[in-house]
């Protein structure tokens, strides 16, 4: 079993509320917008990161995290961008992807927006965790936490870190 925090949009923000999660995962996802690679290092320094760049993130970034990530953890096939979209409003690029080879995860970050929802034509779980940084339109900074053991994706709870 595998328990992971998943956060997007730092846009460079890191903190100590971010850090007392990372420390009670055992992998933390960047779903892009990490704005700086001392978000990603510090995190590293402390656990497994996996991230993908996003449209703020610079030539820096984009060489040290791919724009998709395709991957297992445990039984559970994961798909993981930035700009995705949700079902069924998926941009074009990602609809092919999730289209043509579902998988049973799908995360994005970019619209700062938390939402989880099952995706019940292509049969996919879809994950956004909002966004955790200062910077943007949201009000609230939230990130989102899990388990995945074997095939189960379980005990999904949202973390709100306060007003950004």
């Amino acid at each position: 079993m595998k328990k992971i925090l998943l956060l997007s949009d730092t846009h460079s923000h890191i903190d100590d509320a971010i850090l007392k999660y990372a420390r009670q995962a055992d992998e933390v996802w960047h779903a892009g917008d990490i704005g700086n690679l001392l978000v990603t290092d510090t995190l590293k320094s402390l656990k497994t990161v996996r991230a993908v760049y996003g449209n703020i993130d610079d030539h820096v970034i984009q060489k040290e995290f791919p724009l998709n990530d395709r991957f297992f953890c445990e039984g559970v096939e994961v798909l993981m961008t930035h700009i995705g979209g949700y079902p069924p409003k998926y941009n074009p690029r990602t609809r092919k992807m999730v289209e043509e080879n579902p998988p049973k995860l799908f995360i994005c970050g970019h619209s700062h927006i938390l939402k989880v929802m099952m995706d019940k034509k292509n049969n996919v779980l879809h994950m956004n965790p909002g966004a955790c940084g200062k910077h943007g339109f949201h009000q609230v900074r939230t990130m989102l936490r899990f388990a995945i053991d074997g095939e189960n994706i379980k005990d999904l709870e949202v973390i709100e870190l306060g007003k950004r």
